[in-house]
């Protein structure tokens, strides 16, 4: 039987069921893609896991439970609650015994949650995820979550404007020369296409296309940081043409200028822009007849290299059933049901290399063919705790660059300076 616990309205307000699970199954680490033992008999666990989900997956999970339950004998209870809630909440839950079993957390989130101890260590099954898909749970060797779905940056472009999808950024480039793009009121000034890279998160894709990166060792180490290397100068040197030689005042507005890029698309005044795939509804609604397709290749021809998205599941270590807690994360993950995710309920892209596989054979979705095609070329954001200080210094750095206040070297090696301190004085 599936039991749903709905958050009230008052805000804070969570009717909560602690886990109570026994604890005493026996584990397997033979696990396969429908989540039954090596030998295809299921893994017979006992008690009771909550799952705590926000609203979006209730449903989802409410559909598959009754499967799970009759298959491996352990009662489902569905809590609703906002994901970051739950996860801000999990010290005080934890210890209290009012952590669900099971949870959602953005990719980012998970090797700093894991390093403080807040979650177990878990089982990834075997041709499942990829490489990026593994470093995103993964923190000094040990795995921390499973991954769910994932996202990124891809470009949208307008079908009636554009005869060709560009593919390079020499063909972007060109198209700033059509006189149907220029912003009227700034002469000279051009939206053919738009990005917003005073935002990091961005501009990284840019930044990490010519060589720069974050953090050293796949991210795990702060004391490497890699946004004022030659590679990455020259990254936001390119951005810098494009700030002071092509766009808009506006595009160097960091509060307005995403809104101003949509504003441009939706009014067919810009031909392509760079957006992630929660961007698309606004599009529809608002009538634009739109492609979607991985970002061009880079001047010095590599590709962009966003930062790889998503969210993955976890099981907080202050679970009593953790075999019953992983196995639930196996069955959730397992092709059949990451395909009904994205069929009947989210249409997120899940992280299951098989059912991404089928999406692609399928080739009817072109939003999350292009997103599959461009996370490949992704790079797993950072997972531990030292991230949190990158995002301000970052986003100085891209507007001091662009606005012709610094030089790119200058920018960026104060917005590292400013970083380093900052780590050094919160986790040394």
């Amino acid at each position: 039987m599936i039991k749903l616990q709905k958050l009230g309205i008052v805000v804070g307000s969570l009717m909560v069921l602690a886990a109570c699970g026994n604890g005493d199954t026996d584990t397997n680490d033979e696990v396969t893609e429908n989540g039954t033992e090596g030998n295809g008999e299921t893994e017979q666990l006992s008690g009771t896991i909550e799952v705590g989900v926000g609203e979006n997956y209730t449903d989802f999970i409410a559909e598959i439970a009754p499967a799970f339950e009759e298959e491996y004998g352990v009662e489902v209870i569905v809590t609703e609650r906002d994901m970051f809630e739950t996860l801000e909440a999990l010290t005080l839950d934890g210890p209290a015994g009012l952590a669900p079993d099971v949870i959602l957390s953005p990719y980012d989130r998970i090797g700093g949650l894991g390093q403080q101890g807040q979650l177990a260590e878990i089982t990834l099954p075997s041709d499942r995820n990829d490489e990026i898909d593994e470093q995103q749970v993964t923190v000094g060797g040990t795995t921390y979550g499973s991954p769910f779905v994932i996202e990124s940056l891809v470009m949208y472009y307008n079908r009636d404007l554009l005869d060709e999808v560009p593919t390079t950024f020499e063909e972007l480039e060109e198209l700033t020369e059509d006189d149907r793009f220029s912003f009227a009121g700034e002469p000279g000034t051009s939206t053919a296409f738009l990005a917003n890279w005073v935002d990091f998160y961005n501009s990284y894709g840019l930044i990490s296309g010519y060589g720069g990166y974050v953090f050293g060792n796949d991210g795990e180490d702060p004391s490497d940081i890699g946004l004022n290397t030659p590679g990455a100068v020259e990254g936001i040197e390119y951005a810098q043409y494009w700030f002071q030689e092509i766009w808009p005042d506006g595009m160097l507005d960091v509060t307005s200028a995403g809104n101003f890029i949509d504003d441009q698309f939706i009014q067919e005044s810009a031909a392509a822009i760079i957006n992630g795939p929660w961007g698309a509804n606004n599009y529809v609604e608002a009538g634009v007849n739109f492609g979607v397709a991985p970002i061009p290749t880079l001047p010095n021809g590599n590709a962009y290299e966003p930062f790889a998205g998503g969210k993955g599941w976890v099981i907080p270590s202050y679970s009593e059933n953790i075999d019953a807690a992983q196995a639930f994360i196996d069955f959730v993950n397992n092709e059949e049901n990451t395909m009904l995710l994205y069929t009947d309920y989210t249409r997120e892209i899940p992280a299951n290399q098989n059912t991404r596989n089928t999406i692609i054979e399928d080739g009817e979705d072109e939003l999350a063919i292009a997103v599959i095609e461009q996370y490949n070329d992704a790079v797993p954001m950072p997972n531990i705790p030292e991230m949190a200080e990158v995002w301000q210094g970052a986003e100085s750095m891209m507007f001091d660059a662009g606005s012709g206040n610094q030089t790119a070297q200058e920018a960026a090696d104060n917005a590292v300076e400013v970083i380093k301190t900052n780590i050094e004085q919160i986790y040394n």
